[in-house]
């Protein structure tokens, strides 16, 4: 299906799905790459996201008859919901839970919901590790909303608790935080903690590229909660040394290779990962405020290594395109993004270098695996929000 490519056509395509002449609303939230700190959200440490110029779109108008009318173009699926019954829908282990999901957390938070026809188009590739899921619930939200109130964070909020309680994927708070609060031009520290962030500035010396592997094991959501519960475990191995410790965010590298020892094995093994992970993101914001590439370009590798061999989510297609790009003339480093076992890496890639990086890297990948990987030219940009309120 053919995304359409303006708010004209968003509607129009309204108009021919619900045979209406209602000219409606159009809200989008966007995607995001995460520069890095990978699983580090759910461990309260620090993520640095961009928000993405690609976005899922919603376009709604009242349907009058107390229903509310779903559909969307990427699944070429619907669903007809009667209002008054969200809050008793159960999951369907489909798309439909990220939009009933929010619907029922916007209810709980009294939130007036009415029966509406909605439209969803999104450009966020599904499955790629650019938080589709995130930018269909943020846009959810927006726009069920409408014209009602509610705070920023607690739409954040909301839409975590839609995927991690009704659709049932443990995630931390990022990727609908980053769909929040994107901002063009500059990456987001985002502190899981206090859920507080800063804007950091990007260098206009690096392009910042995201390849699309193509690929997505299903290994992916079970091994998303495995993970979760390792990292607990740490945490209780840790706090029979020092009560004190709530979350692998207390744990500084300094106090790991302390206590490292009396960690269990494999749980030592991720926890190792997501301190030095969280430490990362740090040195990241400040070399880029310092505009230092060499060092985000290093500090991009090791996250990966961390990634491949601590935390193990990464798979062979990923660390072939990181390993590949690496050696690349004006690539400055290269990692896995995402929640793992596929969908992208990113890349910072100097921009008289983009063009030859591309053809070389999908040459390389098309040789290996028989397919093309899909390169897209990651700039950062606005959180959600009614598209024309920003045009």
């Amino acid at each position: 299906m053919a995304f359409p490519q303006n708010e004209t056509a968003i509607i129009k395509a309204f108009g021919d799905r619900f045979r209406s002449d209602a000219n409606p609303e159009v809200y989008r939230a966007p995607g995001r790459v995460n520069l890095i700190g990978e699983h580090t959200d759910y461990n309260l440490g620090y993520v640095f996201p961009i928000a993405l110029e690609m976005a899922c779109y919603v376009a709604i108008s009242p349907s009058g008859d107390g229903t509310l009318h779903a559909y969307s173009e990427d699944f070429q699926a619907g669903f007809d919901i009667p209002v008054d019954t969200l809050l008793n829908c159960r999951p369907r282990k489909d798309w439909s839970d990220y939009v009933v999901g929010v619907a029922q957390e916007l209810l709980k938070q009294d939130v007036r919901i009415e029966g509406a026809n909605m439209l969803i188009c999104s450009q966020v590739p599904i499955g790629s590790g650019l938080s589709s899921s995130a930018a269909l619930e943020v846009s959810t939200a927006v726009a069920l909303l409408g014209s009602q109130s509610l705070q920023p964070l607690e739409i954040a909020k909301l839409a975590q608790r839609a995927e991690s309680q009704f659709a049932g994927m443990p995630c931390g708070i990022m990727d609908q935080y980053a769909a929040v609060f994107g901002k063009e031009g500059a990456a987001i520290q985002i502190d899981c903690r206090s859920l507080t962030h800063e804007y950091v500035p990007l260098p206009d010396a690096a392009s910042i590229i995201a390849v699309n592997s193509l690929v997505k094991h299903e290994l992916g959501s079970s091994a998303y909660r495995e993970r979760v519960t390792e990292c607990r475990a740490a945490v209780q191995d840790i706090q029979k040394i020092d009560s004190s410790v709530e979350s692998l965010r207390d744990v500084t590298p300094e106090f790991f290779v302390q206590v490292q020892e009396s960690i269990s094995p494999l749980p030592r093994q991720r926890a190792r990962h997501i301190v030095y992970e969280t430490h990362r993101v740090v040195e990241f914001a400040a070399a880029a405020q310092a505009h230092n590439l060499q060092e985000m370009g290093k500090l991009f590798l090791a996250s990966h290594r961390s990634m491949q061999y601590d935390y193990e989510i990464s798979c062979e297609e990923i660390d072939f395109l990181v390993d590949t790009a690496i050696d690349l003339p004006g690539v400055y480093g290269a990692r896995m993004t995402g929640g793992g076992f596929g969908g992208c890496t990113v890349n910072l890639v100097a921009p008289a270098s983009v063009a030859e990086f591309a053809n070389r890297l999908s040459s390389a990948y098309e040789r290996r695996y028989g397919m093309r990987p899909i390169f897209y030219d990651c700039k950062p940009a606005a959180g959600a929000g009614r598209v024309n309120e920003r045009a």
